[in-house]
């Protein structure tokens, strides 16, 4: 089975290719701009990389389908620009991720902030121009996120629409925050407690990821309240699948097909559903290993490989795949229970199945 997240089917067709014209014409009008302003033409260029060095589009994705799952018709225009502007708050959002947890790699390719550092790093500054790479990564997070505003804002929408989407923008931005400040506060200290890494997943990335953008494209179209509290009980199972499989991916995911290296989130020590139920289930000895090793900035491959035999010795590994089983089969209940186009609820399906089963 493919795990691409690819363009779907008629009505989606070519979804992913209009949202990246979109997003290269902006980018490159700023670059002309820049240049005639005398800016640091740098700045849009390095943001471009980023924004076309991969991704699946899947926030796009699900914003078009929310407006196809609402009957939405007319031109497709406003939609596309709408969806266009969740790619680049994305973009601005794993800029600023990436600083949190110091990665060296996204995509397999640098972060934004090493891109900059190897950039600069001739600086007569004796860091070598790390400083400026991280000061100037928050800078072009920063800006992305104020284009964001700017794609929506000029996507077209009539004034009801537009207040019917910006709520929901509103409280997407917001949720995925605190989720994140929720993962900061808990990074590093792992328990056998499950509720933390649930409110994690739940915000940043089962409603960040899932649920708001559908509901964006659904305003975009006009739906009503029933149909969104709807694609909730569809999104918010899957997108907790969604994160449960990359935590698996975290700890066992092969760095050419996720791209980023393999003991990134093991050496953070990222208080995930998967670690808090080997923390449950191990003896004294695991958990004395586990305290050792989990969380540990030079955690080597072979340490990394013992992390991961305990996690299998407790079940740890197998319980989340339960978990994801189940959610993913709560997904297709509330799809089957949606009012929805036949081509729509397939693509929803198809998208799900990629979504949770995918290896990368």
């Amino acid at each position: 089975m493919s795990t691409a997240l690819s363009p779907l089917g008629p009505g989606l067709l070519g979804t992913r290719e209009a949202v990246d014209t979109v997003l290269a014409d902006f980018l490159h009008a700023k670059a002309r701009s820049a240049v005639d302003g005398r800016l640091p033409g740098e700045i849009t260029q390095v943001l471009r990389e980023f924004v076309f060095a991969g991704g699946k589009r899947l926030r796009p994705l699900l914003c078009a389908l929310g407006w196809h799952a609402a009957h939405g018709v007319g031109g497709i225009g406003p939609l596309i620009r709408t969806a266009a502007s969740l790619e680049m708050f994305h973009a601005f959002a794993l800029i600023h991720d990436d600083l949190m947890d110091r990665s060296a790699t996204r995509r397999g390719r640098p972060t934004v902030h090493r891109a900059l550092a190897d950039r600069h790093r001739s600086s007569p500054r004796h860091d070598g121009g790390e400083h400026l790479g991280t000061s100037a990564a928050i800078l072009v997070g920063d800006l992305a996120l104020a284009w964001s505003d700017e794609l929506l804002h000029t996507a077209g929408l009539c004034p009801t629409r537009l207040a019917a989407v910006l709520p929901v923008i509103d409280a997407m931005r917001t949720e995925v925050m605190y989720g994140q400040y929720l993962d900061l506060l808990a990074t590093g200290r792992p328990s056998g407690a499950t509720d933390v890494p649930l409110a994690v997943i739940r915000h940043k990335t089962a409603k960040y990821t899932c649920e708001r953008p559908l509901h964006v494209g659904a305003a975009v179209a006009g739906a009503p309240s029933g149909l969104l509290t709807g694609l909730s009980a569809f999104a918010l199972p899957l997108g907790e699948a969604f994160q449960l499989r990359d935590d698996l991916l975290g700890v066992w995911g092969r760095p050419d097909q996720t791209g980023k290296p393999a003991l990134d989130d093991m050496r953070e020590g990222k208080h995930t559903v998967l670690i808090a139920l080997a923390l449950q289930a191990a003896d004294e000895q695991q958990t004395r290993l586990l305290r050792t090793h989990y969380g540990n900035p030079d955690l080597d491959e072979v340490n990394a490989e013992a992390v991961r035999a305990i996690l299998q010795a407790t079940g740890a590994d197998l319980a989340v795949e339960r978990m994801i089983t189940e959610r993913y089969e709560q997904t297709l209940a509330a799809l089957a229970d949606l009012p929805l186009p036949d081509g729509t609820r397939h693509h929803l399906r198809q998208l799900a199945e990629q979504s949770v089963w995918r290896a990368a």
